[in-house]
């Protein structure tokens, strides 16, 4: 279980970074830029998806580079990527992925008693 949560943090991450350049830099060049008509507005908080653009990555793979030996905290850190993706960007096609691999690792991570044969 350790291996699984290892894997499908570090892709998760992988996923929720491409999620994370779209939505820092949408969000950077509407306020550069400005408005586009009605299709280029700018988010209700810019500094959410910011922050959650970079920290979700990089708590989704820290999490799944420690899932196999300090498995308790890689499920919490895995959870929160998958939490952070949750909140700024919500859930649709773009994060259903990246959401569902961090949670699903988080709790395999968590459920893991034993470490798994290498």
């Amino acid at each position: 279980m350790r291996n699984a949560a290892l894997v499908l943090g570090i892709i998760g991450g992988i996923w929720a970074m491409i999620v994370g350049f779209f939505g820092y830099g949408y969000t950077t060049f509407v306020e550069q830029h400005g408005a586009i008509g009605e299709m280029g507005k700018q988010v209700d908080h810019p500094m959410v998806i910011k922050a959650a653009s970079f920290l979700a990555p990089v708590l989704a793979i820290a999490g799944g580079a420690m899932a196999r030996s300090q498995n308790q905290p890689a499920g919490v850190l895995l959870l929160a990527a998958g939490a952070a993706i949750w909140f700024a960007f919500g859930f649709n096609v773009f994060t259903m992925f990246p959401i569902a691999f961090c949670g699903l690792g988080g709790i395999l991570a968590l459920a893991a008693r034993q470490p798994d044969t290498h």
